[in-house]
């Protein structure tokens, strides 16, 4: 290539291998200008120079140097960045790093968590840990409007809230009816979060006690056939010459929300015992 080689944007483009709507975004943000613009075919002529340009945008980007932080670098004539500059940026890459190992840390408690749930014996004895948590209740028609209800008015408004729920999650519900009722149940959900917030009309804030023992078990399957797990649930406890002591928790793991098939639903029942 001689001294005065011109390149059309295309070429520019496959030589340096960077798409045209990244060149024409330069462009217009006035960090890479072409070197020449043809006044009656607006064809773009790059040259040699300019691929060492783009070269060093390129680097930079990958240091973490936003677009408009390389432009001040080249309109103030210093294509390097300062050792501030440079001391600012090392400061932003270790927060960033930091909570990126908080989140990997986060994700692996989770998935630990999952695990556990996946492979604990279908009966074991555990303590539940004093938590706070965010609770709605209401009498919903049926057990399948318990799912919308989470999705479209508890969640939106837990949000709304700024809820923070700490990893893996824990939600659970506890039926206040009476006796058994397929329809009109009264039914109150509630989530672990972070700390005691703001009660509005349809998230109110609390602290449960902690449950020295409880009785937990697997039910795999549809919610209609909770009867059947609670039957197998207290024939254990009476076998085992335990006694229930307190209002019980179903806890759901897996449901309609992830697992379409409800042979697969994965739920946690709880029942404190002494």
């Amino acid at each position: 290539m001689g001294k005065n080689t011109r390149l059309k944007i295309g070429e520019f483009s496959q030589l340096m291998q960077v798409t045209v709507k990244t060149l024409r975004h330069y462009e217009q943000k006035g960090l890479l200008l072409p070197d020449e613009v043809d006044e009656w075919t607006g064809y773009r002529y790059y040259s040699i120079d300019q691929m060492q340009k783009l070269q060093a945008i390129r680097d930079m980007q990958q240091l973490g140097f936003s677009l408009d932080e390389i432009k001040d670098l080249f309109e103030d004539n210093s294509h390097i960045p300062s050792i501030r500059q440079l001391t600012e940026k090392i400061k932003e890459t270790e927060a960033q790093l930091k909570a990126l190992i908080a989140r990997r840390n986060q994700l692996l408690d989770w998935r630990n968590a999952r695990k556990e749930m996946k492979t604990m014996e279908k009966f074991s004895i555990q303590s539940l840990p004093e938590i706070i948590v965010a609770s709605h209740r209401e009498v919903i028609p049926n057990y399948a409007a318990l799912g919308p209800l989470c999705v479209e008015k508890i969640g939106p408004e837990m949000q709304r809230l700024g809820c923070k729920c700490p990893p893996p999650g824990y939600c659970f519900t506890v039926e206040h009816n009476k006796e058994y009722t397929p329809t009109d149940i009264d039914i109150e959900y509630c989530e672990q979060v972070e700390e005691m917030g703001e009660d509005s009309a349809i998230i109110q804030f609390k602290r449960l006690p902690a449950v020295p023992r409880a009785l937990c078990m697997k039910h795999i399957g549809p919610y209609e056939r909770f009867y059947e797990s609670f039957t197998e649930a207290f024939r254990y406890i009476e076998e085992h010459g335990m006694k229930p002591v307190g209002q019980h928790r179903t806890c759901y793991i897996d449901g309609a929300w992830n697992q379409e098939d409800p042979e697969k639903w994965l739920s946690i029942i709880q029942i404190p015992i002494e």
